[in-house]
């Protein structure tokens, strides 16, 4: 496929505003909230090892409403806004709204199992401490037990990499100069996503796996529809 045409198409179809509405109120509660010092969102809705006090099954969905600061929030919006709006135009918003939460909820599995194995040896490591250190490394949110993760990233993620597929001959601007087509500007990215993730560097706080699981899911997604659902897909 090397072009796409649909009507009635809006520059801001409704899900991808009310994401990014639902984003930004829940950023503005985010600061409100780390200022006054009075509740850790992160603590209870960004996703944790399933090990660590602060886990909640929730967290799955939550983390993903989530973000880190002014930049984080504002590329992930923008990038949603770019990817998701064609997507949502294209296949409609139920379709979208259920590409976008499953392709989270991938990534957010993968990242699971990623720092399960990660993490492994560090709780291991806690039985060698006295039972009083143990106590407050398992409830104090800066231990590393209790890293939190959070962010739109892994569902965008999975955006990216169904509009590479859908319109694989479409130009994206890199640095608003470059032009590249989508086919090959998303392979790249995945495959960097995949060498820093294999890479695991120390000081990295980026969930690259988080990134490949979103990236993972929205493949399958597009795979399955166009398999199953041919005649209303291209």
């Amino acid at each position: 496929m090397t072009d796409f045409r649909f009507g009635r198409s809006q520059v801001i179809p409704p899900v991808i505003k009310n994401l990014i509405i639902v984003n930004v109120i829940v950023f503005l509660i985010q600061w409100t909230f780390e200022n006054r010092g009075s509740f850790s969102m992160d603590n209870f809705f960004a996703l944790h090892d399933i090990r660590s006090t602060y886990f909640k099954p929730h967290q799955i969905i939550t983390y993903m409403f989530l973000h880190g600061g002014f930049w984080h929030i504002f590329w992930n919006m923008l990038i949603l806004w770019m990817f998701g709006s064609i997507l949502e135009n294209y296949w409609g918003p139920k379709r979208f709204l259920i590409f976008y939460i499953v392709c989270g909820i991938g990534a957010a599995l993968l990242h699971l199992l990623v720092i399960y194995r990660e993490l492994t040896p560090v709780w291991d490591s806690l039985n060698t401490y006295s039972l009083h250190d143990q106590e407050v490394l398992r409830f104090h949110p800066k231990s590393d037990l209790n890293t939190p993760t959070l962010g739109a990233s892994g569902a965008i993620f999975g955006c990216m990499v169904a509009f590479g597929l859908l319109f694989p001959n479409s130009l994206i601007y890199i640095y608003a100069l470059i032009p590249v087509k989508a086919k090959w500007a998303v392979l790249a990215y995945v495959l960097y996503e995949l060498f820093l993730g294999v890479q695991n560097n120390a000081g990295d706080n980026v969930a690259h796996w988080a990134h490949l699981g979103g990236g993972l899911v929205g493949l399958i997604l597009v795979f399955y529809w166009r398999k199953t659902d041919r005649k209303n897909f291209y």
